[in-house]
């Protein structure tokens, strides 16, 4: 039952994305990100958005951008980037966002993300960002020596909306989603997965799709080939659910 979910990068106030996460090999797709919001409103059922400035930083500091685009959008908006304090967390959901990821906190500060999930259940995102299958933190730039796999478990009794995972390798890159670590995660992790990074082509999707119910993959995350149209939202929705008809696993909400 796997959701299109297209994405939005904040950085300076402008629609960006970064390969691999760095922030010295940025494009730019424009400055007015709740426009693309709006293009995007009534084809899909959520949208990601990430401040990379409050990656980067460690502070929530787009807040004005964001509440324009969940008026752009309208319900589905999940945002990550830079949530570190459970004020934010509110603040985020006081502008009308749906769900608010957590990535650095769930790592650094567990009574947060126990706190996040108990007042605010089933709308925390767990974000496992992974290097060679090891947990990177603050916006990517410091590594861990946690495994993906075990930083999932370690949280499965948490009530998390689902798992974002992103391979760092192939974010940005579209070389095509890891999906034997993505599908892994969702099937030994216990929590629903979204995938993120690298998908590039159509194809890249269908494969996903194809994967999704034996590795609990509820949703793929696009950026960089929706903003460089290398296809529309249309089409990898409609790709998305072909798959998953095939499959017998269609979903209403794609």
């Amino acid at each position: 039952m796997m959701q299109v979910i297209p994405s939005i990068d904040l950085l300076d106030g402008k629609v960006v994305r970064l390969l691999k996460g760095a922030y010295d090999a940025v494009t730019v797709y424009g400055d007015d990100a709740a426009a693309v919001a709006r293009s995007w409103q009534g084809q899909a059922a959520r949208l990601h958005v990430v401040d990379l400035e409050g990656a980067r930083s460690g502070c929530a500091s787009q807040m004005d951008q964001v509440r324009r685009i969940v008026e752009a959008f309208g319900s589905g908006v999940q945002i990550g980037g830079g949530v570190r304090s459970f004020a934010t967390i509110r603040s985020y959901f006081d502008l009308g966002i749906d769900r608010v990821v957590l990535g650095t906190a769930a790592l650094s500060d567990p009574d947060l993300l126990n706190q996040a999930t108990q007042v605010f259940g089933g709308r925390i995102i767990l974000a496992v960002d992974g290097r060679q299958g090891r947990v990177a933190t603050h916006g990517w730039h410091q590594q861990s020596d946690q495994l993906a796999i075990d930083v999932v478990r370690a949280r499965s009794h948490l009530d998390l909306a689902a798992v974002l995972y992103t391979d760092i390798e192939r974010d940005g890159t579209e070389i095509g989603p890891n999906i034997a670590e993505t599908a892994r995660l969702g099937r030994e992790g216990g929590v629903p997965v979204i995938a993120s990074g690298g998908v590039g082509t159509l194809k890249h999707l269908e494969q996903l799709a194809a994967a999704s119910n034996e590795g609990n993959i509820v949703g793929a995350i696009i950026g960089r080939s929706l903003h460089e149209k290398r296809f529309t939202l249309r089409q990898a929705i409609e790709v998305v659910g072909a798959q998953l008809k095939l499959s017998g696993k269609v979903s209403r909400a794609l």
